[in-house]
């Protein structure tokens, strides 16, 4: 079985070439929902994220705040790095384990698993194959602003916050455009799934 990672920046496409993929009959896991459940509440993770970061970033009923973690991890590096420290083991952990039990069952062709930070993790290693969602800049932000309600300096601080783009491209064996329509994604997303028989 091949085990794909399907990667990108901030508002690239990813969640529509992994909900596409997984039309097309592919496994799919999304490490975000992955730390969401790792980091609910009374969980080892959410008491070390309380411990490092305090109450403000928790509602009344004790959830984790994620738009309060968000300005916070954000702005400021030392704190992203304390956050992943906290999480990256345990999503890492959660998706290979997926990924073990798809190839010991040997029913499928390959498996994909949507790691926004993999490259940033080193865990790009890890995969058979890497697929990199990309569009330019100026689209990630209109994007971010439309999907998160943030203005263009905190979006164009997110972006930044991460590997650009063009850089996981450059690593990628495939790239997907995110670019066009959706139709014109779909294509892409179409013909990699494919070929993947022929692999």
């Amino acid at each position: 079985m091949l085990r794909i990672a399907l990667t990108g920046g901030l508002a690239t496409g990813k969640s529509h070439v992994r909900a596409r993929m997984a039309q097309l009959g592919l496994p799919t896991i999304d490490a975000d929902v992955v730390a969401r459940h790792a980091a609910r509440v009374d969980q080892p993770a959410w008491h070390e994220i309380r411990e490092r970061f305090g109450e403000s970033v928790c509602t009344a009923d004790g959830a984790l705040d994620r738009q309060a973690l968000g300005d916070i991890v954000f702005n400021d590096a030392d704190a992203r790095r304390d956050l992943e420290q906290i999480l990256h083991p345990r999503v890492y952990a959660t998706i290979a384990a997926w990924l073990d039990r798809l190839a010991a069952a040997n029913t499928d062709v390959a498996a994909v698993a949507d790691i926004p930070l993999l490259y940033e993790t080193g865990h790009d290693r890890d995969f058979d194959l890497v697929v990199v969602t990309e569009c330019d800049p100026d689209t990630q932000v209109e994007r971010i602003i439309a999907r998160d309600g943030l203005d263009e300096a905190d979006a164009r601080r997110r972006i930044a916050a991460q590997l650009s783009t063009a850089d996981k491209a450059a690593e990628a064996d495939v790239v997907i455009s995110t670019a066009g329509t959706l139709a014109e994604t779909d294509a892409q997303v179409d013909r990699f799934v494919i070929g993947l028989g022929s692999r």
